[in-house]
């Protein structure tokens, strides 16, 4: 097996199962070297927390990249998550020009909003920063808030195929080369994951779990990057991404006191098996 490193750019929530306490174990349950960038340090996650804090690390982002120019160091793969601010999108802009190998991928998660909202911290001025990041990457993975949120599309919670071609359509159009647009659902009980790219369209359904649970976004997008960098097409990482989260909500759902994410630890196994 071709041995692979990523980094990962987003912040580190202390308490709370996202970004970059998801994404070390998964990425490297899935046998691949993870580098991290934190974005900030949080106590919490955004969501359900009153009062958590926030430290924006913008500034000792920047020296940590000038070291690794020093020191030659490079990845395979930039995956971004949770950014706080325009400043860290040109950061990591700074990152694709000097840290990325030669034909390396460029993997940008919008996260910015769900169910219609952007997250509490986050205003217009910074949708337009993430559509000028989006415009750099390779890979895009957002949710239906995110995509309408880019493409200035109305969000819809009811939705035909048609709505998800065009906001696929015009995803592609701020310029990444492939979409993998997450949470769409055509049926009652049924939700999935469509892979957009080239002219080409991919679907991939399955079942809704009627709970939501904090963070898998992140799981998703972890396990996408972790079984990308394993060898895998988008599609078929998709579809890899898409069965490990539900499994993850599954283990979790039960558990009414585990609300802030999912209990993802105990189904790294089953993911590694997937990958081989």
């Amino acid at each position: 097996m071709d041995y692979k490193r990523v980094l990962s750019v987003q912040d580190i929530s202390c308490f709370g199962q996202c970004s970059l306490t998801v994404a070390l174990p998964i990425i490297s349950a899935c046998g691949v070297e993870t580098c991290v960038l934190p974005s900030a340090l949080l106590s919490t996650h955004t969501m359900g927390f009153d009062g958590f804090t926030c430290l924006d690390l913008t500034e000792e982002m920047k020296k940590i990249i000038g070291h690794w120019e020093n020191c030659g160091i490079k990845f395979d793969a930039v995956y971004t998550g949770y950014i706080v601010s325009a400043g860290q999108a040109e950061v990591i802009s700074r990152v694709f020009g000097s840290c990325l190998k030669n034909g390396g991928l460029k993997i940008v998660d919008p996260v910015m909003g769900d169910f219609g909202k952007l997250y509490p911290a986050f205003d217009s001025d910074f949708v337009q920063t993430m559509k000028t990041l989006c415009a750099q990457a390779d890979i895009i993975i957002p949710n239906i808030t995110e995509a309408s949120l880019l493409t200035d599309i109305e969000y819809r919670e009811k939705y035909g195929e048609e709505y998800i071609e065009n906001l696929l359509s015009a995803l592609v159009a701020l310029g990444p080369k492939k979409v993998v647009l997450t949470g769409v659902g055509y049926t009652e009980g049924t939700t999935g994951v469509a892979v957009y790219g080239g002219g080409e369209a991919f679907y991939y359904p399955h079942p809704r779990v009627a709970r939501s649970c904090h963070g898998t976004g992140d799981v998703f997008a972890s396990a996408f990057t972790g079984s990308l960098m394993r060898g895998k097409s988008a599609e078929q990482a998709a579809v890899i991404a898409a069965d490990f989260t539900v499994r993850c909500i599954l283990g979790t759902v039960e558990d009414r006191g585990h609300w802030y994410g999912v209990k993802f630890e105990s189904c790294l196994a089953d993911l590694d098996d997937r990958l081989k």
